[in-house]
């Protein structure tokens, strides 16, 4: 039977994914940064509806291996959600694109935050998952609380933050990769005896 660690670390890609989508989510936001408010929805709609659709399978696959795999499911489902709605409404005036970001982030953050404490219990040492929850967390209150920052300052926190949430799953994909590596031995052993 396989066990929780095992499957997190075959299944190490799909944080390493995440990462990357995130950190090309953001540096097309820097690259671009006075581009069209639609261009903008369309991206962050792309970004979220890839990420949420990848957190989806990632929690429907874990859910036989953890007792929080609802979490990263229902962050995943989120994410669906918030990503055809900005589909749905291109034309959405900024500050309800801020609102459906700064909710996002929210949701996202809770979500990393929770399945951060199980992963804790699994590979000690644990905290890029929990840092990017919190980041999530951190920008998703900081757009509540300054709705009325300048587009470009906007701009340039979302990237950032994408930018830092992606470097977070990454670390904590190679950081699976490495621990399923480790455990091919011991199981292969364990196997023969």
């Amino acid at each position: 039977m396989l066990t929780a660690l095992t499957q997190l670390s075959r299944n190490w890609w799909h944080f390493a994914v995440r990462g990357v989508l995130a950190i090309l989510f953001g540096v097309l936001t820097l690259v671009w940064p006075k581009s069209a408010i639609t261009a903008l929805v369309l991206l962050f709609g792309a970004f979220v509806l890839v990420d949420g659709i990848v957190a989806v399978v990632s929690g429907i696959q874990l859910r036989q291996y953890f007792k929080y795999w609802w979490a990263l499911l229902l962050e995943g489902l989120a994410g669906i959600a918030i990503g055809i709605m900005t589909f749905i409404s291109p034309n959405t005036a900024a500050l309800v694109l801020l609102y459906f970001i700064a909710a996002w982030a929210i949701l996202t953050g809770i979500f990393e935050i929770v399945a951060a404490l199980e992963f804790r219990n699994l590979i000690p040492g644990e905290w890029a998952t929990f840092i990017a929850g919190l980041l999530s967390v951190v920008l998703g209150i900081m757009l509540f609380v300054y709705p009325s920052a300048g587009a470009v300052g906007l701009i340039w926190a979302i990237a950032l933050y994408a930018i830092a949430f992606g470097i977070m799953e990454i670390v904590f994909a190679f950081r699976l990769r490495g621990l399923g590596r480790e455990l091919e031995p011991k199981q292969t052993s364990a196997a023969k005896a």
